[in-house]
């Protein structure tokens, strides 16, 4: 099992960059960043953007994969998306994974000045994002009308580093979602079921995701793809356990294995932000970095 982290893109980069290095020097298999125009309680406050910051990060890192949980159609389009992630990609040296997802009603939803979509247009949006984002990494050039996306003869050149192009991270909980990740993805990320963030118990998180990992499955099937090729990524934060497994060494490495249990293959936790949603012990965090691997071998 991997251990990462994300780095809420909240400091300017004298500063940020001090964290992006620290995740590094701590092992980290990856570190990601959320790709929003604002955010939950950090709506009014500093904010910057996911591009900007991974470019950076990837001249001050060397060898931890770097990438966005996740990227939406909320305010992207798949043309202009890919020429960025071309760019990132060949900056990075090929270390660029794109978490994406269908978005949701936040801030991102009307920002640009649009009534906020019902889930059944995020849904469809979401699909002929992703379809069409992968054409456009993996040819060099793309024409397509759409519903609600198109490209007129689109030029990549000269693609990725990674080939055929780089992977993606599908984040989904339903049942058109998680056909995505079995289609386009070369890893699932769930957070649990946010139904149960509030009064549900941490047993009955494993056993929603354990349900929707049943269903990744049965989607992989359907097209002829085995699901043990496809990892399976945990952003924590979101369960019921909230900030719990961040408590000690012990208490993450009693939730990692129970999901280590389920399948997956990579476990994502927040870097530390005091005075928030996120706030953790600094020391505890780092210990967890570098000896909670071992523990989960």
């Amino acid at each position: 099992m991997r251990l990462s982290t994300v780095i809420l893109p909240v400091h300017r980069w004298g500063k940020g960059q001090e964290t992006w290095r620290r995740a590094e020097d701590l092992g980290f298999h990856a570190a990601y960043t959320y790709d929003h125009l604002s955010w939950r309680s950090f709506r009014d406050g500093p904010w910057f953007g996911a591009v900007p910051t991974l470019t950076a990060a990837a001249l001050v890192t060397q060898s931890m994969r770097l990438g966005t949980l996740v990227t939406s159609p909320n305010f992207r389009h798949p043309v202009t998306l890919a020429k960025e992630l071309i760019s990132l990609d060949d900056i990075s040296g090929g270390r660029i994974t794109l978490g994406i997802g269908a978005g949701g009603n936040g801030f991102d939803a009307t920002a640009l000045g649009q009534e906020a979509w019902t889930p059944r247009e995020r849904a469809d949006r979401f699909a002929e994002f992703t379809a069409l984002l992968d054409r456009l990494l993996t040819e060099d050039a793309v024409s397509q009308r759409g519903t609600f996306y198109s490209a007129d003869e689109a030029r990549n050149i000269p693609g990725c580093v990674q080939r055929p192009r780089l992977p993606f991270a599908v984040a989904a909980t339903g049942p058109r979602g998680l056909k995505l990740a079995a289609r386009h993805g070369q890893a699932w990320v769930t957070t649990g079921d946010p139904k149960l963030f509030e009064e549900g118990t941490p047993e009955q998180s494993v056993a929603a995701i354990r349900r929707q990992a049943e269903k990744l499955g049965e989607a992989c099937s359907e097209i002829g793809r085995d699901a043990a090729g496809l990892d399976r990524i945990l952003l924590t934060g979101f369960t019921p356990d909230r900030s719990r497994p961040l408590e000690s060494l012990d208490a993450f490495v009693d939730f990692a294995g129970r999901h280590r249990e389920l399948g997956f293959t990579e476990i994502v936790i927040h870097w530390p932000i005091p005075d928030s949603d996120f706030a953790a012990d600094q020391a505890v965090f780092e210990k967890i970095a570098t000896e909670a691997a071992a523990q989960l071998r």
